[in-house]
């Protein structure tokens, strides 16, 4: 049977983890993006925005500078949301659970393929990130047990 795959992740980096039932997790890959870390003047040049003009009157915008660092982060949810895509469209699990950090995880949701949404099974807005592989599945435990009443 396939394992069901789990990624925990951050803007920074992440981990995608395999669970089969009756077994322990097992750590598949891990992935970095340091430009992630990297301070918004070492990314980004120092333009600070081009000017849109329809030449009539009052036809000049600004289009608000994009950050750097977010560009960075979007990137980096680009390759994690391929490499599930990928190993989707293989057949290589059956189903997938995502812990990421907040805004990292709508990001990486709006970055996934067909293939890899539809076997996207739950997403938590939780980062784990920080801790060891037996920490991590006790947490996982805990967050997908059902609530008590």
């Amino acid at each position: 049977m396939k394992p069901e795959w789990i990624l925990i992740a951050n803007a920074t980096h992440a981990r995608l983890l395999a669970r089969e039932r009756g077994s322990p997790m097992v750590v598949l890959q891990s992935f970095e993006h340091p430009s992630s870390r990297s301070k918004v003047s070492e990314l980004a040049d120092d333009k600070m925005g081009r000017e849109n003009s329809d030449r009539s009157f009052g036809g000049a915008a600004y289009q608000p500078r994009a950050d750097a660092k977010q560009k960075e982060h979007t990137r980096f949810a680009r390759e994690l949301a391929g490499h599930l895509e990928q190993q989707a469209q293989q057949g290589s699990f059956r189903s997938l659970v995502i812990f990421a950090s907040s805004p990292f995880l709508g990001e990486l949701k709006a970055e996934l393929g067909t293939a890899a949404a539809r076997l996207l099974s739950a997403s938590h807005d939780l980062d784990l990130t920080s801790f060891g592989l037996t920490e991590v599945e006790q947490r996982i435990a805990r967050e997908s047990a059902p609530p008590r009443r």
